[in-house]
């Protein structure tokens, strides 16, 4: 790490963990809590800094978040810092060993839900705006910081409402404040998701004529999907993971004197660029046409797509997951590029063709489980590869 750079970042880390416990301290679980108090915590930290900000909404006038852009005073491209505001459930909170808000530090630990993912990077993206402010007449385009919120809903309304915003530069590249000091995440599978409504007639479960109910039918399916064929990593594809097929809820019936005539299934596919969205619809499709044909009822089961979203993976020369590798070597890290299993922004930016990291940030664990904490040692380092990286994408005069 540059001298002047790791002082710099040092001196800006004491700040930056101090406005990541506060973040911590309120919680901001994505579809439980209020997200006013978190985001009012970052419009005050931003307006005692003159940094521009102004508030997102979604369709309905929700708020999803606060954009920052510090406007170049050279004409490039714009560049993009994501990290979002609301954090997993809690879990069960009797297991945690410390409070969900704690909000402390403990041998060197920034603890709570939120300090992984993704808050300390939140925290830490402002700072950086910060930095670059006051110099930003030298910036080739400009930086927009997005602190989002409706993240872990699914509903990504934040990045949503920042794509949708006439008013924001539309961004050449976007990097994600989720953590993990070993990688850089530069792509990851995308998805197909849909619920399935599987039919049967209804019946009294003591009545002397048997019926197949929708569970029943519904549990075929389970074991037709379980058993589908998916390929496997296409060799010199270039893309390192398989598809993945999960059934991640199952729901039908209520007592225990009817079989039901109604059970929904939600299915869960991990879609690569050998075995797309496409591909994973016909599977299903196969299924249930399987599933009418062996137990046929008046009313052939329903399929409903929900959302589907391309993989991506980015090549170590494409921004911004050049500048950021480059970076993290400069600054003494040995990083290597991943392609994560779980989906992400990335993928959703994916496709609206913006290229984009989903992951480079401190050591952690607990990561959406219990006793989520973040590793401060290597933050200097974190902070100054991103800073590092910012600088060499807007081409810092």
């Amino acid at each position: 790490m540059s001298e002047n750079l790791q002082a710099a970042a040092a001196e800006r880390c004491a700040s930056v963990i101090g406005l990541a416990q506060e973040l911590i301290r309120l919680p901001s679980r994505g579809g439980i809590d209020d997200y006013g108090p978190v985001l009012r915590v970052l419009e005050g930290w931003l307006t005692d800094r003159a940094l521009p900000h102004r508030r997102l909404y979604d369709e309905v006038g929700a708020l999803v978040g606060l954009l920052v852009e510090i406007v170049g005073g050279r004409p490039g491209r714009w560049w993009a810092l994501d990290a979002c505001m609301d954090t997993a459930p809690f879990g069960d909170e009797g297991a945690w060993s410390f409070s969900p808000t704690a909000g402390d530090v403990v041998d060197g630990w920034l603890r709570g839900r939120g300090a992984a993912d993704s808050k300390l990077a939140a925290s830490m993206f402002c700072h950086i705006a910060a930095d670059l402010h006051p110099r930003a007449a030298g910036l080739h385009g400009g930086l927009a910081v997005l602190l989002d919120v409706d993240e872990h809903t699914g509903g990504f309304g934040g990045a949503r409402a920042y794509l949708d915003d006439p008013a924001a530069a539309r961004p050449a590249g976007v990097m994600i404040g989720y953590p993990g000091l070993k990688e850089v995440v530069a792509g990851g599978r995308g998805l197909w998701r849909a619920v399935i409504a599987v039919h049967a007639p209804s019946g009294h479960s003591g009545a002397s004529r048997t019926v197949v109910g929708a569970i029943s039918r519904a549990a075929h399916l389970v074991r037709l999907l379980d058993a589908a064929c998916l390929p496997g990593v296409e060799a010199g594809s270039g893309f390192p993971l398989p598809p993945k097929l999960s059934v991640t809820s199952f729901h039908g019936g209520q007592g225990f004197s009817v079989t039901p005539d109604r059970c929904e299934l939600n299915v869960d596919i991990r879609t690569t660029p050998a075995f797309d969205a496409h591909d994973a619809e016909t599977l299903v499709c196969t299924a249930v046409a399987e599933l009418d044909a062996t137990l046929p009822t008046p009313l052939p089961t329903r399929i409903t797509p929900v959302a589907s979203w391309p993989p991506f993976r980015l090549a170590a020369d494409e921004q911004p997951a050049a500048a950021l590798l480059r970076a993290a070597v400069t600054e003494g890290l040995t990083v290597r590029a991943k392609t994560a299993g779980p989906s992400n922004i990335g993928n959703l930016l994916a496709g609206e063709g913006i290229p984009a990291t989903a992951g480079f940030g401190p050591a952690y664990e607990g990561l959406h489980g219990i006793d989520e904490r973040a590793r401060l040692a290597e933050l200097p380092q974190v902070y100054a590869v991103y800073h590092r990286a910012v600088l060499d994408l807007l081409h810092a005069g």
